[in-house]
């Protein structure tokens, strides 16, 4: 079964095709000559894939799904929240200078500095839109944020993030430990057992 993830990030894709497995076939925007910016001016995750989402299914007409992930932290009152691709961009930029997922992590230890309530989730909620009717799934994945990055793996906020019941962080993982316990994967999960029951 053909279906359109719409991404251009090629990690999401990596990360979500080894989940799907062999009966679907994934297509990223690129696979499509897709290169504009999806619009996502929404409040709320769910928003946001909703309206990703709906924006390929009426451009190309194929059943997609799309996802919004935000990394919601307790001593912060949920921020970054829906905001946490561009978290270090929002009012006066911080680290303007660095590639956005680095100044994003900077700026989240700079403001964590000194809490020691560190508890936060992971929340991922995405929209499939199949033969033009809409199913939402949501992931959520607890822990901790570290007081200093490691790890070289994954992407975003990775290296500060160590899940419930592990001492690493989520870049200290290899694919197939994270793809058992991330909050993506939960959601795929949620996603793949409705498609394989079709």
């Amino acid at each position: 079964m053909e279906i359109v993830f719409a991404t251009n990030n090629l990690h999401k894709l990596e990360e979500i095709g080894s989940l799907l497995g062999e009966k679907f076939q994934l297509l990223g925007l690129k696979d499509l000559n897709i290169e504009e910016e999806i619009p996502e001016d929404h409040d709320t995750l769910e928003e946001n894939a909703s309206q990703k989402a709906w924006y390929i299914y009426k451009r190309t007409g194929r059943n997609c799904f799309a996802d919004d992930t935000g990394l919601e932290v307790e001593a912060l009152n949920g921020a970054p929240g829906v905001y946490s691709a561009r978290y270090s961009r929002i009012g006066s930029p911080t680290f303007p200078e660095m590639e956005p997922a680095e100044g994003n992590i900077r700026k989240l230890l700079l403001e964590m500095d000194g809490k020691e309530d560190r508890r936060a989730r992971f929340r991922t909620v995405i929209s499939l839109i199949l033969n033009g009717k809409e199913y939402q799934f949501e992931g959520i994945a607890g822990g901790v944020i570290t007081r200093s990055r490691s790890g070289a793996e994954g992407f975003g906020y990775d290296p500060i993030f160590s899940p419930d019941g592990y001492e690493i962080s989520f870049a200290e993982m290899d694919l197939s430990l994270k793809n058992k316990i991330s909050h993506r994967a939960r959601a795929v999960d949620k996603l793949v057992e409705m498609l394989k029951g079709m």
